[in-house]
């Protein structure tokens, strides 16, 4: 299920233009503020499945053992998950997505100096976001 080689572009209907923190609501984190803090205080650290599950689990509120988590792990993967390209970060945070060769995610903000690089690499397979709403 992870990417390697792969560039996820911001969403063609993305409204910002720029990488946009994402803000908190409320008393929980969202789903933007889990995966943004994993991705962008350790780059190159986690696969596409490191991120979908971590930050599911994290809004479960559980108290569970290693073993227990590696279960629901587990579980998790036994049904079909979105991809990363549905992440609020690519789509409505203005956030790019950059998987090496292993797999491993790194953040690129559409307004740095990288973005423009990625979208024209040949060492990269370029994808875009999903877009938020229907065309």
């Amino acid at each position: 299920m992870n990417y390697t080689g792969t560039f996820i572009a911001v969403a063609e209907d993305c409204k910002v233009e720029y990488g946009k923190v994402p803000a908190p609501r409320g008393s929980s984190k969202t789903v933007a503020e889990i995966q943004y803090e994993m991705l962008i205080d350790q780059p190159y650290t986690h696969t596409q499945e490191d991120v979908l599950f971590e930050s599911w689990f994290a809004r479960q509120d559980l108290e569970v053992s290693e073993i227990e988590k590696a279960e629901l792990r587990t579980q998790f993967f036994a049904k079909d998950q979105p991809c990363l390209r549905t992440s609020p970060l690519t789509r409505t945070h203005g956030w790019g997505m950059v998987f090496d060769a292993d797999g491993k995610i790194a953040l690129c903000a559409m307004d740095s100096e990288d973005y423009p690089r990625y979208l024209e690499s040949e060492d990269l397979k370029v994808i875009k976001a999903m877009r938020s709403k229907r065309a």
